[in-house]
């Protein structure tokens, strides 16, 4: 008998489920993080390129992530549960913005190891939110920090969302635009069938692809064992209907 097919959720539902978000806790160091078992969601970006504002419009609350007065300042990483109160199914991960010239060279590289090792090397980090200027398109810096990930982008272990934000600051002929420009860069990073990386205008302002991109951070909440399990249940049966890949 075949299963009948889990209803798509509604944009009503999924921004309910992102505006559960909730200060969790927070660290300077990797090992002070915390190890909760759930699937985490990494939040990056440029410093001035949105990020917090991206992540207060999600959780439609305006003091969850805080910008730092001077940008680049902010050297920890805030973590918070999104979710059923009792229960919550994901962490959203906000790390400190990158690029300020400002910033003092040590402290710049400190927290830029300490990113990098996160990105390479968090076993619960299942996808990666990436705030890239709409006005200016991928930065050298930008595909830099890509390239912390390429490794494992390419075995699947986790994804990619880039979110061009101050899309509002664009017509919609600039939009297009830089929209197909971020897709052409972005392929080259897509040498697997297991790379998995999205991109979409988002503007606060406008509430533009907000829907959206909460609607794959709530995809990424099953565990990615569960969604591998295909050729072990395709096995017990010659007539068991096949699995279909995300």
């Amino acid at each position: 008998m075949t299963e009948p097919l889990t209803p798509t959720p509604t944009d009503k539902e999924v921004l309910g489920w992102a505006h559960t978000a909730r200060f969790f806790t927070t660290a300077a160091q990797l090992h002070q993080l915390p190890e909760t078992g759930l699937p985490e969601v990494a939040f990056v970006g440029r410093s001035n390129a949105g990020k917090s504002t991206a992540i207060n419009t999600l959780a439609q609350t305006k003091r969850l992530a805080f910008a730092s007065k001077t940008p680049g300042r902010t050297q920890h990483i805030n973590l918070f549960h999104v979710g059923p109160k009792d229960a919550p199914n994901q962490l959203w991960a906000d790390l400190p913005g990158y690029g300020y010239a400002a910033v003092n060279r040590d402290a710049k590289q400190r927290w830029q190891k300490v990113m990098a090792d996160y990105l390479q090397q968090r076993e619960p980090l299942r996808g990666v939110v990436q705030m890239v200027d709409s006005r200016h398109g991928l930065t050298d810096l930008d595909r830099q920090l890509i390239d912390f990930m390429a490794e494992r982008i390419y075995a699947g272990e986790i994804s990619l969302l880039v979110l061009l934000t101050k899309a509002d600051k664009l017509n919609r002929k600039e939009q297009a635009a830089i929209l197909r420009e971020t897709q052409e860069l972005l392929a080259s990073y897509v040498l697997t069938e297991q790379s998995d990386i999205g991109v979409s205008l988002f503007s606060a302002l406008k509430n533009q692809g907000v829907a959206d991109a909460a609607r794959q951070l709530q995809e990424w909440v099953s565990p990615r064992d569960e969604a591998e399990q295909g050729p072990e249940s395709e096995s017990e049966s010659d007539d068991a209907a096949p699995t279909a890949d995300r």
